[in-house]
């Protein structure tokens, strides 16, 4: 469609040239043909004039013949009766056979009484000039006849020479309209083009700058315009990717709710809290979209306030809940008009577990240091009121006053090797240690415990390999486990000890045919303090601390633990240990 539109000023410009040369060659050749009938016509009467006397002299139709064969004009003698008496056009003027015919054509007009006297008549270049001769011996109409050759020739050349100047011009033209639309119709073009670019949102698009005039200024500014709105599509696509990633990693979670009620945005962290994507809020009104009646309060306090509000919500996720606290506030523009609310989702859960976490590790603490402390305070005051004296008595309380004191040790202990644990700055003995070597070792130790109770331990650590660790405590992992078996397993019951060499690590598993746990305590078999039998768990010496020692040394080794767990059945604990330690 360009090449079209280019190429339409030179056709309209060529086609008007043409017309105009064909016209001007019309009428020079009009003009011409005038004029030169008209140099004819006065030279025919010059030489009628001369004829006419010579004429008058004349005695016979020879004399005549023999002044056309001297004046090189054909001669036509027509008597008063309309008879053609003397005709020397074909032999003067050597005529065609169309000329011949012409000349015919015109005596039989005049044989049928046409006889325009004085004028003459051009036909077919053919020129009849008649006049009257009045003598003695001739009477009646004498017409001069000259063949005009010349006036096709000068026509010819006319036309040759208005087809040359046609053919010139058209070069001409073409070379003036070519720089002429270089210079100023294709710089306007190109920036109309652009221009429509422009209105469609591609701001990369540039023209063709011109050198001369208007159309120069007007291609300049085009491209400075294009230039000035890409830098600025540029810079707000920067801004708006940097408020997206901005916006999208928050931790928190965010919502936009225009002055109408209708939400506008919402980030990755709101979906991620309450699910769903982003068509199911967008669009909608804020009360329809979300169920959260917390949420409506916090938003309809804004709209009635104009001031921030706080509240806090939990959020049912499937098994589990989540604390959310949302801070709404308004919004404003510059000029101080109401444009909506924000709503920001702060997640609390990790605050709310810690408190709890602090109240109940000090109530566990304090009950389980109360316990032997009263006991120990009980039989020592005891043996002062007197028991001193019996020696039974004494030996009793003296046995459990220490045994009461190796369970608060064991307690303390614990609890200092948990606190450690924790502490950030923390560190594993790393070695290569062989873990076939590492499971048999624990066996000895544990032992003479399930000998005592007629427990079997059932070994399956032949496969062989190495991995990366703190070889103590990984002994302490297994020993804790397996000493768990053994105290919640009845007498005569089984313990298996597994190994398992895995692609990229190893599986340790200890198994038990114990009470088992229920399936509402799975989940927390691993906090601090947590007996799934309390009174069981106290008689056995445990302290609550073991399953959470076990958790962080495996964590600390990059490694997980899983258990599964049927109650009055069994126990089996998964431990998963990478065979390369990598830091963190």
């Amino acid at each position: 469609m360009r090449n079209k539109y280019d190429s339409r000023p030179f056709l309209t410009y060529s086609i008007l040239a043409i017309l105009l040369m064909l016209g001007l060659g019309l009428v020079l050749a009009q003009l011409t043909k005038n004029f030169f009938v008209d140099v004819i016509e006065e030279r025919v009467e010059n030489e009628a004039v001369y004829l006419s006397e010579f004429v008058e002299d004349a005695s016979d139709l020879s004399t005549l013949e023999e002044l056309s064969t001297q004046l090189d004009i054909g001669l036509v003698f027509i008597s008063e009766n309309r008879q053609v008496l003397l005709n020397t056009t074909k032999q003067v003027l050597s005529l065609t056979t169309g000329e011949v015919d012409t000349v015919d054509s015109y005596m039989n007009t005049q044989q049928a009484g046409f006889s325009p006297l004085h004028e003459g008549y051009l036909k077919d270049h053919m020129f009849f000039y008649p006049f009257e001769a009045e003598n003695s011996a001739l009477n009646g109409q004498l017409v001069l006849v000259l063949k005009i050759d010349s006036l096709t020739h000068i026509t010819s050349n006319i036309w040759v020479i208005i087809g040359i100047t046609l053919l010139v011009g058209i070069l001409v033209m073409a070379t003036l309209g070519r720089n002429i639309f270089e210079k100023y119709i294709k710089p306007i073009r190109s920036a109309s083009n652009v221009a429509d670019e422009l209105a469609r949102g591609n701001y990369r698009a540039r023209t063709y700058e011109g050198n001369y005039g208007e159309a120069a200024v007007l291609t300049s500014s085009i491209n400075v315009l294009a230039r000035n709105l890409q830098e600025m599509t540029m810079q707000q696509e920067m801004q708006k990717d940097r408020l997206e990633a901005v916006i999208n990693n928050m931790g928190n979670g965010l919502m936009l709710i225009d002055e109408k009620g209708y939400i506008n945005l919402v980030n990755r962290a709101f979906l991620e809290h309450f699910g769903d994507n982003e068509q199911k809020y967008l669009g909608h009104l804020y009360y329809e979209a979300v169920e959260e009646a917390e949420i409506h309060k916090a938003v309809k306090e804004v709209f009635m306030t104009e001031d921030k509000v706080r509240h806090s919500f939990i959020l049912p996720l499937q098994i589990e809940r989540r604390f959310l606290e949302v801070l709404g506030a308004p919004i404003f523009n510059e000029a101080n008009q109401w444009k909506g609310v924000v709503l920001v989702f702060h997640d609390i859960t990790e605050l709310k577990n810690l408190e709890q976490m602090r109240k109940d590790f000090v109530a566990n603490v304090s009950h389980e240091l109360k316990t032997p402390i009263t006991s120990i305070r009980g039989f020592s005051e005891t043996l002062l009121d007197g028991a001193m004296s019996d020696e039974g008595l004494r030996e009793q309380f003296i046995t459990i006053i220490l045994k009461e004191s190796e369970r608060l040790q064991s307690l303390i202990h614990d609890l200092l090797e948990l606190s450690k644990l924790e502490k950030e700055e923390f560190s594993l003995n790393i070695e290569h240690i062989s873990v076939q070597s590492l499971v048999k070792d624990v066996i000895p130790i544990v032992e003479q415990q399930a000998n005592h109770k007629g427990i079997e331990i059932e070994q399956y650590v032949d496969t062989e390999g190495y991995i990366d660790g703190d070889s103590a405590r990984l002994k302490q992992v297994v020993i804790n486990l397996v000493t768990n078996a053994i105290n919640y397993t009845p007498s005569g019951g089984t313990i298996k000890l597994e190994l398992k060499n895995q692609k990229n690590s190893f599986l340790i598993s200890v198994t038990d045919s114990g009470i088992g746990i229920p399936k509402e305590d799975v989940p927390r078999i691993f906090e601090r303090f947590y007996r799934v039998d309390k009174a069981r768990s106290r008689n056995s010496g445990g302290t609550g601390l073991g399953l959470a020692i076990v958790k962080h040394i495996v964590e600390a080794h990059h490694g997980t633990i899983d258990v599964e767990s049927e109650y009055q059945k069994g126990t089996a604990f998964h431990i998963t240990l990478p065979k390369k330690f990598t830091k963190r």
